[in-house]
């Protein structure tokens, strides 16, 4: 039977572009072009690995998210996956990682899946928690925060690095893993891979395909929000010290003035 790979990748705002927020406090998609999430790019280059691995792998690429979330897909299936699920309803406006983790666990089971990847954290929000979250709504084991991550034997294997110890772990599939940026660096798209990406199969699921109220997910039904944002300030120019004879010392008590030394 072949393993069925789920990845979870989210479209986010550009990092290098001007963001802002609407004026509900959630961010202004419009205002700033989207992409695939780059530390979901290390777990679509994880499935990749596996799959490669195994016999016989099937790797689906999820997102929930707007139109243009189809980008961060395309961007999957022209990597290697061999087919996309994207999640979207006007309904998700303002979803938070509860409601994502949510629609994502309904979408997995629509799916059909053995094992679950997911990047460390989102490059917008920095929400890391979500597949601990997503495995417990699943009721599956998970290992997270894996650098090196194998599937064999029906048990997925990984290798979690802290500051002290690597650590080994071990989870019976179906499982849901977590992967950092010291996977491995995530392969480019081929021409030929991108040329085939636009002939795979691209699922659109809405709320009511998957059985998930309107009010539980969205603004509405948000465990957290944003209650207010302030612009950050424009940078003040520095401080220049220019060395005639007493640069050292100025420098010291400039030091000594912003309690560095």
């Amino acid at each position: 039977m072949s393993l069925r790979i789920v990845v979870c990748v989210k479209y986010v705002p550009d990092a290098t572009g001007d963001r802002h927020f609407s004026d509900d406090l959630t961010t202004d998609r419009e205002a700033v072009d989207g992409l695939l999430s780059e530390l979901d790019e290390y777990a679509v280059e994880q499935a990749l690995q596996i799959s490669e691995a195994a016999d016989d792998a099937e790797i689906t690429v999820l997102t929930v998210g707007p139109e243009d979330a189809r980008d961060a897909l395309r961007k999957g299936l022209s990597m290697g996956a061999d087919k996309a699920v994207h999640v979207e309803d006007d309904e998700l406006h303002g979803t938070d990682v509860m409601g994502t983790s949510l629609v994502l666990a309904k979408a997995v089971e629509h799916v059909g899946y053995d094992l679950v990847v997911c990047g460390m954290a989102s490059t917008d929000g920095t929400m890391g928690v979500l597949p601990a979250i997503l495995a417990e709504r699943l009721g599956v084991p998970q290992v997270t925060q894996l650098s090196a991550v194998a599937v064999a034997d029906g048990k997925v294997t990984g290798r979690r690095d802290g500051d002290a110890a690597s650590e080994q772990l071990e989870a019976a599939l179906p499982a849901v893993v977590s992967v950092t940026d010291q996977s491995g660096e995530a392969r480019y798209p081929s021409f030929k891979g991108i040329m085939a990406a636009k002939k795979k199969p691209v699922e659109t699921l809405d709320l009511d395909d998957l059985g998930i109220d309107a009010e539980d997910v969205g603004l509405a039904g948000a465990w957290t929000k944003v209650e207010d944002a302030t612009k950050r300030p424009a940078r003040t120019a520095g401080t220049i010290v220019k060395d005639e004879g007493e640069g050292g010392k100025q420098l010291a008590e400039f030091l000594a003035g912003q309690k560095f030394i």
